[in-house]
């Protein structure tokens, strides 16, 4: 192969390689059962996972759900709430502005004398300065979100004041696509609804990510090539 047909394939696949090497040649990979947990390790109490009471022996029931009025909702540390995530927000913003400026400085001399009998000519000289500045600036927003999920998080640390640090994640793969949603934030207990649920616009710090990995993902991107010249590109 020349040389002239080697640089071209070279860029080419230097572009185009974007799949990671685990992945290759088969569906990703989930992450591990409790990754969404410890996405905010400071956050996490090792409190919040207690063993669980012990039974008597040869009994299914336990003292810890003998109130038939116990609070269901999540309260403590470990317990599991379920955010219910409704978002439909559109935004469309527009901007336009213009500066002109202009200055000018006009100065004039005139210089005559004489030599003895002799008279010398008369010299003139006319000085002028002209400036001028003009800067105009347009930017134009439009945006349009529409979400509608339910994720499942655990409390993982009960802060001094009593709200409650909660974190969670869920995947879900359809043959080489992982759909991933993460979230976390603060909540305070009053804000639980019986059915133990509550809506993320009471989220302190919410921390919400809806996203994906795998072939289609990767299509959508363009590959690691052409992100390291998009990063040292001068324009």
């Amino acid at each position: 192969m020349s040389f002239r047909y080697a640089a071209p394939v070279a860029l080419a696949l230097l572009a185009g390689c974007s799949t990671n090497k685990d992945d290759a040649l088969r569906e990703p990979g989930l992450s591990p059962v409790g990754a969404g947990i410890y996405q905010y390790p400071d956050l996490v109490t090792p409190a919040a996972f207690p063993k669980g009471e012990v039974q008597a022996k040869n009994s299914l029931w336990t003292d810890s759900r003998a109130d038939f009025y116990q609070d269901p909702r999540a309260l403590s540390m470990g317990d599991i709430v379920t955010v219910k995530i409704d978002i439909s927000d559109n935004a469309s913003l527009a901007n336009l502005s213009e500066r002109d400026r202009e200055s000018g400085v006009t100065g004039g001399a005139d210089v005559s004398g004489s030599f003895g009998s002799f008279l010398l000519p008369t010299v003139g000289a006319t000085l002028g300065l002209d400036g001028g500045s003009n800067a105009k600036g347009s930017g134009r927003v439009k945006r349009s979100e529409n979400i509608a999920l339910s994720v499942a998080a655990v409390v993982t640390q009960e802060l001094p004041n009593g709200n409650l640090f909660i974190s969670g994640q869920q995947e879900v793969r359809v043959n080489f696509e992982v759909r991933v949603l993460t979230i976390a934030g603060i909540i305070r207990p009053r804000d639980i609804l019986p059915n133990n649920t509550i809506a993320y616009d009471k989220i302190a710090e919410a921390r919400i990510s809806y996203g994906g990995r795998g072939r289609i993902t990767e299509v959508q991107q363009p590959g690691w090539g052409q992100q390291v010249y998009d990063t040292v590109a001068p324009y």
